[in-house]
Parts: structure tokens; C-alpha cells; sequence
């Protein structure tokens, strides 16, 4: 494996008919580790190294990227914690591409999610933007696609009881949500749901709130259930829809955080 190289960059002093040595293309704005990470990285998303695959050492990585042990080391913690490498010791250890694991990849995004609602760059109204976008389209697709057993599923989903182990009853509301993003069988919807519920779970007041108007959401959940396993697409569409500007107003009321631009 060398480094993404366009034609032209060997050394203009490479004797005719020899192989030109491969060197990376050092931008001074950007750490050249980050410049090694991003070109490894790149070759095991395009399949140039397959999972399970081993990387070349460290020393030749240095050589064919023209840099340091040192700066190829960072480059490989970068990798591992993005969860694209694993390292094993031993004789036969090494640095291992691997296998996409979207557990993991759902888990390090709602982390990231975490981390931004402490800070003034995300708001709540960016949280709800987002599923107001994702959510019905969710609902549709799920009428559409759904079979007799994941529209049970949905069905179960939005009739579950409230957790007597859960203070805050926001473990069968999201559940529910994510249970539909689920159904359309398209796992993007529920990688990039997924994240949200858990930091709306875990930044949400909801005894800030009145018992019966979580009765209601629990009720607009039958509605969208109802509607899914009808196979009434444009219906669970709507009713999603307005299941989630009904939910801001709830949501702003009972939230744990503040943005930019929220009143308190």
C-alpha cells in the first residue's frame, strides 16, 4: 500500500526507468498525521484493504509516506479510535483494518451529540429541526415497507407501559421512535435517529411537564401505529409530522440544557 499520489509528484531527480519513492504532500495548515490518518482511512473506505486485512508496519509506513515512526503512530491512534483499525501483539500482531461495527458507530456519534449540548454551539431547536426532517419521511417509508412482524413491533412499541425503573418515562416514548426508524429497513434512518433520542433522553426534565400531556403523546403514538400498519403512508407521514411540533412545545419546556438564541 502507498500513499494517494496524482502523476507528477516523484522527485524531478529520480534516475529514468527507476521507481520513484512515494512521499506524502505535506500541507503546513494541516498536522502530517492527520494527512497520513485521512489517506489510510480512505484506502479501507474504498476497499483497497479489506477487514481483517493487516497494515504495513510502522517502519514501512514511515517509508512510504516519507514521515516519522512517530507521526505514523498518531496516525494509527486515529484509526483505532475511530474504530477503523484494531492492534494485536504478539508475533503475529500488528494493526488489523476493522470490520464496520454500526453499534459502535451509533454510540461514538450520540457521545459527540453529548459532549455539543454542553457547549453554546447546539440547540434544542436543532435537535428537533433534524427529526422534524427525518422522522415522518421515517413513518412513511415504514408504512410502505413494513412486514407483519415489524409492524407488531411498532404496535408493541407503542403500546408499552411506562417503566416503573425508569424515573424520567422516557425510555418507551423514544423507543417507540426509534422502533419506526427501524421499520423502514433502511439503517441510515435509525444510525442517524439513534444518537438524538439518547441525548433527548438524557436532557429532558419531564416532570416539567403535565402527566396528561405525555398521555396524549401516548396516544399520538397509537395514532402513527395505527396508521403504519394500515400501510397508510401519506396518513403515518402527517401524523408523525404533527406528532413533533406537537413535541416542541413539550420538548423546550422540559428541557435540561439551553443553546443560543433559547429563552430560559
Amino acid at each position: 500500500m502507498s500513499p494517494s499520489q496524482d502523476p507528477g509528484t516523484a522527485d524531478a531527480g529520480t534516475p529514468a526507468g527507476a521507481a520513484p519513492t512515494a512521499r506524502l504532500r505535506v500541507q503546513r495548515v494541516r498536522p502530517a498525521y492527520r494527512q497520513v490518518a485521512d489517506d489510510l482511512r480512505s484506502q479501507i473506505m474504498r476497499g483497497v484493504v479489506p477487514p481483517g486485512d493487516r497494515l504495513p508496519s510502522e517502519p514501512e509506513l514511515a517509508t512510504a509516506f516519507g514521515v516519522s515512526r512517530s507521526t505514523v503512530r498518531e496516525a494509527l491512534r486515529v484509526l483505532a479510535s475511530q474504530h477503523l483499525i484494531e492492534t494485536r501483539r504478539g508475533v503475529r500482531g500488528g494493526s488489523f483494518v476493522a470490520a464496520p461495527d454500526p453499534a459502535r458507530v451509533v454510540e461514538d456519534v450520540g457521545g459527540a451529540l453529548g459532549v455539543l449540548v454542553t457547549t453554546p454551539h447546539l440547540r434544542m431547536e436543532d435537535l428537533l429541526e433534524a427529526r422534524l426532517l427525518l422522522e415522518p419521511a421515517a413513518a412513511r417509508l415504514a408504512a410502505q415497507r413494513a412486514d407483519a412482524e415489524t409492524v407488531e413491533a411498532v404496535r408493541i412499541a407503542a403500546e408499552a407501559p411506562r417503566d416503573p425503573q425508569d424515573p424520567t418515562g422516557f425510555v418507551p416514548h423514544l423507543d417507540f421512535h426509534t422502533t419506526v426508524l427501524m421499520a423502514t429497513g433502511n439503517l441510515m434512518f435509525t444510525m442517524m435517529g439513534q444518537p438524538v433520542h439518547d441525548v433527548l433522553r438524557t436532557q429532558l426534565d419531564r416532570d416539567r411537564v403535565a402527566r396528561s400531556e405525555w398521555d396524549e403523546v401516548d396516544e399520538c403514538h397509537r395514532v402513527i401505529a395505527a396508521h403504519i400498519a394500515a400501510g397508510e403512508d401519506v396518513a403515518a407521514e402527517e401524523a408523525m409530522r404533527s406528532h413533533l411540533l406537537d413535541l416542541r412545545v413539550l420538548y423546550h419546556r422540559a428541557a435540561r440544557w439551553r443553546g443560543p438564541g433559547q429563552q430560559t
